[in-house]
């Protein structure tokens, strides 16, 4: 049994204790297809993420991505797939591991995406994203890029009893966002691509198994749905139909311009302050998917995206009202909201 187990790929994945990457890291150990590695910092050696990373089945192997490159290449030994989850702010300390991975041979590197499609322009952190990409097809590395749309736990009004903050209730849950900002000129009619953060890794165990993404793109979703579609869904089911509508604002493309800015001034007096990034980039989400309407499987299409659905009928997905029916009834729906 275990030298059947030693013929399998060797995926070394990155990031694999944060919200994405340990979502990619149980899609890939319950596929039963791979040999998982994790790359873990020193300092998170004993942490109970890592712990927990063992106790599922996979390895560990202590480094960072800021190591040197010859260290890089001894991380990535016998590794055939190499997947990177990294924190936003790391997005483009990738290139040196991209290096050793070539250096190194391995077979397909998947850089960390898992976000939304869309042109250049638009959202500095995708536009990093695809600086990435560029320099993994110039420097000839064998790739996969895999986006995965929004995550349903984002796209939900909060109940009231979650202990999320105020201010992040009212931002990211209880706003609708129109071209003008007013209830009147109705919430945006695009619909945007949803996928429960928990079944990434199901996709991803699919996708880079599969000979026919070697080199593409490939979009993977469960739904596909309005702001106003996906907010009433939750007002409805969540038991507080009349207090959640009564908490819905409005945002315009002027305000999300403005929020850009004024996070732009605050990270450049203060380069490391992540609450500033993560207000840039989320508002310049919002401009892409609910008034450019960017997060659509049509436009995934048009700019050649693979549709993971059509490759994989009989990979289970569920809907956004399937993922509300049992989110309204956790302890603690925000917890994607509170890192926890």
């Amino acid at each position: 049994m275990e030298s059947d187990k030693s013929a399998l790929p060797l995926v070394l994945l990155v990031g694999a204790t944060g919200a994405t990457g340990s979502s990619i890291a149980q899609g890939l150990l319950d596929s039963h297809n791979f040999r998982v590695v994790a790359l873990v910092r020193p300092a998170s050696a004993s942490k109970p993420a890592t712990h927990a990373l063992r106790a599922a089945g996979a390895d560990i192997r202590l480094g960072d991505i800021t190591d040197s490159l010859d260290t890089l290449k001894a991380h990535l030994a016998g590794v055939d797939i190499l997947i990177s989850a990294v924190v936003a702010w790391s997005i483009t300390d990738q290139k040196d591991l991209f290096r050793a991975a070539k250096e190194a041979g391995v077979r397909r590197v998947v850089p960390c995406d898992f976000g939304t499609p869309g042109q250049r322009g638009v959202r500095e952190l995708h536009d990093q994203k695809l600086d990435i990409r560029e320099f993994l097809q110039t420097l000839g590395v064998p790739h996969t890029f895999i986006d995965i749309g929004w995550w349903m736990q984002l796209a939900l009004p909060l109940p009231t009893r979650s202990a999320v903050p105020a201010f992040v209730k009212d931002l990211m849950t209880y706003t609708l966002h129109t071209l003008h900002g007013f209830a009147a000129d109705g919430p945006s009619a695009h619909k945007s691509l949803l996928t429960d953060r928990q079944h990434i890794g199901a996709f991803v165990a699919r996708i880079v198994a599969d000979p026919r993404t070697l080199n593409r793109a490939v979009i993977a979703w469960e739904d596909e749905m309005t702001e106003l579609d996906a907010h009433e869904l939750g007002e409805r089911l969540s038991g507080e139909e009349a207090v959640l509508k009564a908490k819905r604002r409005f945002l315009s493309q002027d305000d999300l311009l403005k929020m850009v800015a004024e996070a732009k001034a605050e990270t450049a007096k203060a380069p490391n302050d992540h609450m500033a990034h993560a207000k840039q980039s989320f508002s310049e989400y919002m401009n892409s998917i609910h008034i450019l309407g960017e997060n659509t499987l049509a436009n995934a299409k048009r700019l050649g995206y693979l549709d993971a659905r059509e490759l994989y009928p009989d990979l289970p997905t569920h809907t956004l009202a399937d993922f509300a029916k049992v989110y309204y009834t956790l302890d603690e729906p925000g917890r994607e909201y509170l890192g926890i």
